[in-house]
């Protein structure tokens, strides 16, 4: 599992990481064109409410002034491009506080533990996420 692989069909659904999703309000170049395809032909295209929270504190710190515009209306922009809130419950947290990875990024092991448990195959540039769930870049 995990790595890159090719858009070969329409996915039913996607789970977007925090860069990806932000990349994609903005245009950003960075978004590769599988990502692009990717979401585009997608059933469902997923945001977790943590990418949120992990946006406004990148903000909030001046990590992230490219987002600054558009702190205000990030529920509305989702809204806006046909995406959806992932869940975000009990179950999610448990998974992600208790997963045999390493990785000690708290917002990507919510958004990994999300798209496990809902069958999502992630959207990221991170490698970080290889070898634990199905990534798309």
């Amino acid at each position: 599992m995990g790595g890159r692989r090719a858009v070969t069909s329409v996915l039913s659904a996607v789970l977007l990481d925090t860069h990806a999703w932000a990349w994609s309000l903005t245009d950003d170049p960075r978004l590769s064109e599988a990502a692009r395809r990717a979401i585009g032909s997608a059933g469902v295209v997923y945001v977790s409410p943590i990418t949120f929270y992990e946006i406004a504190q990148k903000v909030r710190l001046g990590k992230w002034p490219q987002m600054e515009p558009h702190i205000g209306s990030l529920p509305d922009l989702l809204l806006e491009q046909g995406g959806r809130a992932a869940r975000f419950d009990p179950v999610v947290c448990t998974l992600a506080g208790t997963m045999d990875w390493a990785h000690r990024d708290p917002f990507d092991r919510l958004i990994a533990a999300t798209a496990i448990l809902d069958r999502l195959t992630l959207v990221s540039a991170d490698p970080a996420f290889d070898g634990v769930l199905p990534r798309l870049w």
